[in-house]
C-alpha cells in the first residue's frame, strides 16, 4: 500500500484509533469501486465520542496537509462522513453503523492493517 492515499487512509484510522474508536475497519475499495481507494469504518459509543473521533480525523489529516472535500452529518445523528476524495471515513454510532451495515456491503474489500 504505497504512496499518500495509503497513507492519509492510515493516519486518519490511527487518529480514529488514538481517540478510542471501537471496532475500526479500514478496507481497500480500490479494486471494487470508484467512489474511493479507502474506506475507514469506526464506531463511538455516544455522540459526544462520534463528535471527537470526527475532530480528530480532521485535525490529524489537516496537519498533514488534507483538506476534506465534503463533511456531512452531525454526531446526533448517528454517522459523520469525511470525505477526502480517495479516502471516505465513516463514523458512528453502534446502531446506525449496524443499520446501514457498510462493512457488509463492501464485503468483497480486502481489509487493510493499520500499521505497514
Amino acid at each position: 500500500m504505497p504512496g499518500s492515499v495509503a497513507e492519509k487512509a492510515r493516519l486518519s484510522a490511527r487518529a480514529a484509533l488514538d481517540k478510542r474508536a471501537q471496532a475500526l475497519q479500514l478496507l481497500d475499495l480500490a479494486a471494487l469501486s470508484g467512489i474511493a481507494d479507502y474506506f475507514v469504518l469506526c464506531t463511538g459509543s455516544s455522540t459526544t465520542h462520534v463528535q471527537t473521533i470526527a475532530e480528530a480525523i480532521e485535525a490529524a489529516l489537516k496537519a498533514a496537509g488534507h483538506r476534506a472535500l465534503h463533511r456531512e452529518g452531525v454526531a446526533s445523528s448517528g454517522w459523520v462522513l469525511l470525505d477526502y476524495g480517495d479516502v471516505v471515513v465513516h463514523v458512528f454510532l453502534p446502531e446506525t453503523r449496524a443499520f446501514y451495515a457498510l462493512d457488509r456491503l463492501w464485503g468483497d474489500a480486502p481489509e487493510v492493517p493499520i500499521e505497514a
